[in-house]
């Protein structure tokens, strides 16, 4: 069952289209990646999500109720530009939020408690905003976001002005919230935060929505032949370009936790990934081998700039060109 529904949706800013004849649905209990360049139409498109901002043409469904005020009460978004009022007290700011989503105020106390705890700012609630570090007002923004338990969690660059700490806690959370049955959209430029998070992923570059689908199923569409494989001693790579199975051999960083000689190779078309294998295990002990699935940068860099992020590597060694005839 679909929890958000985007049909047809346009909208323009003068002679800019921001949005073009957008068009998805998500899912409920999916982690959606919204990705997208600057100026892609990403903020546009979830400011209509939430009422602020009408569109030209289309319309969104959130839990089958048109986008409106009624509807926002299933939503919790937090935007890019944070807007926290500096000189309140952070629980009446809390509160403030859940009250204005509808919410009960004896509920919105104790969930309001447990994300203090959660962040660790208990004990930090009759504070102003002003008075907070940024990244504790981060916290509190995240909170007054949640505190009303919606539905659908909207997040946009949800990991500015968190250090490495924060962050995880904050993945750690999100996950949660999606075991708890919640539907959650991130909108951010940490590549592999979402990576790690997301299960489907939604791509928009100059307003037009260019892929919707299960992140795995993308990343399979974009698999280039490539393996990554870590041998015991170096092997030697013209010996291996000799067997006739190969297009490249990349000499490559280790792979992580991995002791060994590493490398990247780039099979033919039709040739069986136990011929490689024994091919190697000729020269010495295979320790790991594996296929090199296209990262979440990969796909972004393939679809708005047409390039493919490329490995860091030591030496590249070209085929004889017999080899390649």
């Amino acid at each position: 069952m679909n929890i958000l529904e985007i049909n047809g949706l346009v909208k323009n800013y003068a002679s800019t289209k921001a949005l073009d004849n957008v068009s998805f649905a998500v899912e409920k209990g999916e982690i959606c990646g919204l990705l997208g360049p600057n100026g892609a139409g990403k903020t546009t498109l979830l400011r209509i999500i939430n009422a602020l901002l009408v569109s030209d043409e289309g319309t969104v469904l959130v839990n089958g109720i048109p986008a409106s005020l009624k509807a926002g009460e299933h939503i919790g978004y937090m935007p890019e530009e944070r807007g926290l009022y500096e000189k309140m007290r952070v629980e009446d700011q809390i509160m403030y939020f859940g009250r204005l989503k509808g919410a009960d105020p004896r509920r919105l106390r104790i969930v309001m408690g447990e994300y203090m705890e959660i962040f660790n700012l208990t004990g930090q609630g009759k504070r102003r905003v002003k008075e907070l570090s940024k990244g504790n007002q981060q916290k509190v923004q995240i909170i007054s976001t949640l505190v009303h338990e919606p539905e659908l969690v909207i997040l946009d660059e949800p990991f500015s002005g968190f250090d490495p700490i924060n962050g995880a806690l904050l993945q750690d959370l999100i996950a949660r919230l999606n075991e708890k049955g919640a539907t959650i959209m991130l909108s951010s430029h940490n590549m592999p935060a979402i990576e790690e998070m997301c299960n489907t992923m939604a791509l928009i570059n100059h307003g037009k929505l260019l892929v919707k689908g299960e992140l795995a199923d993308i990343k399979d569409n974009h698999k280039t032949s490539e393996y990554l494989v870590t041998t015991r001693n170096p092997i030697s790579l013209p010996l291996l370009n000799d067997s006739g199975l190969l297009t490249s051999v990349v000499a490559t960083e280790g792979v992580r936790g991995r002791k060994g000689s590493s490398y990247l190779l780039k099979k033919r078309d039709g040739v069986r990934n136990a011929d490689i294998l024994d091919a190697i295990s000729i020269q010495g002990e295979i320790l790991h081998f594996e296929e090199r699935l296209p990262t979440l940068t990969d796909i972004f860099l393939a679809y708005t700039t047409g390039a493919q992020a490329q490995p860091a590597h030591k030496m590249e060694v070209a085929m004889p060109q017999e080899a390649l005839n």
